[in-house]
């Protein structure tokens, strides 16, 4: 991902050893004179979210201990992001937890896409900017021509989003209620909207056991749905969840390269870069330009 904003942008990535001391601490080395730069570090936290959030914590303390003049953290994907409120007694916010870790070691500023809950922009006091894997995403769904499309929510905390592809894809919006039983398990219970002989797509941010999606595509497959397929900005899914997948209805996974991609058996997933998006905003913002053009989608 790295390589890829670089090549975008036109620059080169900066020289950085990370090695392990035996114990497993990590030590970070900037090989190249940083100071008075404009740093931008790329780590998405997950996969290994523990080693990954360390590492980006680290690196940021190096930086700030090296002089950089600004130090953005870009983090294609925010691990953490699911823990975003106190839903239950004796609970972390750990979206909060992660956002002050980074402010405490040194981040100017943050650049990430698709944050699990809009409000996590209000856990940190330097700018946050917030990019979408939407734009890349309606640009491939358009060029697939698919008529009478309708746009799901798996659950009622998507419908917003859900509705944002309704709008730029011209299409119709339904939603599933479900019923989370376990952190693997999901129930579908009902589906509002009318979805009988049509094209369906599934919008959500993240996914990893595939629950939530392969209980909504089951639901759509008894309500008549004509094709379903599935977008997900970070596809951070199991073996369970690409078992379930290839179970499922569904019958094409969108996803992007925010985090590293497993590798697929006998499943139609196809997987769209937004390195080209991130490497626009890293030049906007290191120009004090805007960076709302991003958010726009070109017909």
């Amino acid at each position: 991902m790295a390589e890829r904003i670089a090549s975008s942008a036109g620059v080169e990535l900066c020289d950085v050893n990370i090695t392990r001391f035996p114990d497993g601490e990590i030590f970070v080395k900037i090989v190249e004179n940083v100071r008075g730069d404009d740093l931008y570090i790329i780590q998405s936290v997950s996969v290994n979210p523990n080693e990954y959030l360390m590492e980006l914590l680290i690196m940021i303390d190096a930086a700030k201990r090296a002089s950089a003049d600004r130090i953005t953290a870009v983090l294609p994907y925010y691990g953490y992001a699911r823990q975003d409120r106190k839903d239950q007694p004796r609970v972390p916010i750990t979206a909060k937890l992660v956002a002050s870790l980074l402010e405490a070691a040194g981040a100017d500023r943050v650049l990430c896409v698709d944050l699990h809950a809009q409000q996590i922009q209000g856990f940190f006091d330097v700018p946050v900017d917030h990019l979408y894997a939407s734009p890349v995403f309606v640009k491939y769904l358009r060029s697939l021509e698919l008529d009478d499309l309708v746009v799901v929510s798996p659950d009622a905390g998507g419908l917003k989003m859900a509705d944002a592809y309704a709008k730029m894809l011209d299409a119709g919006i339904a939603l599933v209620g479900k019923q989370r039983t376990s952190a693997e398990h999901v129930e579908a219970n009902h589906l509002v909207g009318d979805v009988a002989g049509r094209n369906t797509l599934l919008v959500d941010d993240m996914t990893s056991t595939a629950g939530t999606l392969s209980a909504a595509a089951s639901l759509l497959h008894k309500a008549g749905a004509k094709t379903i397929r599935a977008a997900v900005s970070h596809s951070l899914l199991t073996q369970k969840g690409i078992d379930r997948l290839k179970d499922s209805p569904i019958t094409e996974l969108v996803t992007s390269d925010t985090v590293p991609q497993k590798i697929w058996d006998e499943f139609n997933v196809t997987v769209l870069s937004v390195a080209d998006i991130l490497a626009e905003a890293i030049c906007r913002i290191h120009n004090d330009q805007s960076v709302s053009s991003l958010f726009r989608v070109d017909n």
